[in-house]
């Protein structure tokens, strides 16, 4: 199971332009990329939420984000598909595939760009399953998304690997039961992955593949 945002795909810099956009026809003041970098990970409508308060935990006007999810996700739709993978991305899931492993895509992005950005990437046709954000109820860092992906595929939680980049992914592996592996180039808040809070830390996806085996 890959996490999308910040582990296959560099999506801040689309991201960033729909929040900027959004906060400029509202009046508000633009915010910096690496700010609103650090604000990804818990879905679009948490994202929201942070670009609108400058805070993690938040809560702006509920007439203000109503207005601000609609030109959010209109302005994202224009530029989401723009996307393209971290190095060693590519590589990575070809090996991961020829070598007989079972791959799905979790993510806390709604399936509206999900799909899209995997497709216009030609990343599609590695994973059996996309779980979006919007796919169940829940989602990370609840371990719903990991546990529905686990009985679609006919396989053992316990048997099963996320690769992620953030405290999110972490807690949903953890909760579910899973291996979790974490790349250091996503969003985790800007804040670096303690090696002791996941299985493993790799720099690409390439480097999964060795430690699956070994396991």
């Amino acid at each position: 199971m890959i996490d999308l945002d910040g582990t296959l795909m560099h999506s801040a810099p689309e991201i960033a332009r729909a929040a900027n956009h959004m906060l400029a026809v509202l009046g508000k003041p633009t915010l910096d990329e690496k700010q609103i970098e650090s604000y990804i990970g818990e879905g679009a409508h948490v994202l929201i939420k942070r670009c609108l308060t400058g805070q993690l935990d938040g809560e702006p006007d509920a007439m203000v984000y109503a207005e601000a999810q609609t030109l959010f996700f209109d302005f994202y739709a224009q530029n989401a598909a723009e996307s393209k993978p971290y190095p060693r991305v590519v590589e990575g899931l070809q090996a991961i595939k020829n070598a007989g492993y079972r791959m799905a895509c979790v993510t806390n992005k709604p399936e509206r760009f999900t799909l899209p950005l995997l497709a216009a990437n030609g990343l599609l046709q590695y994973f059996e399953l996309v779980v979006s954000g919007d796919t169940l109820p829940k989602k990370k860092p609840e371990p719903d998304q990991l546990f529905y992906i686990c009985d679609k595929l006919g396989v053992s939680v316990g048997n099963a690997l996320l690769i992620g980049d953030s405290k999110t992914d972490i807690a949903a592996a953890r909760s579910a039961g899973c291996y979790v592996f974490t790349v250091p180039y996503g969003y985790n808040q800007g804040q670096q992955v303690e090696a002791s809070a996941v299985d493993a830390l790799i720099n690409n996806i390439d480097e999964a593949l060795d430690l699956i085996n070994q396991s």
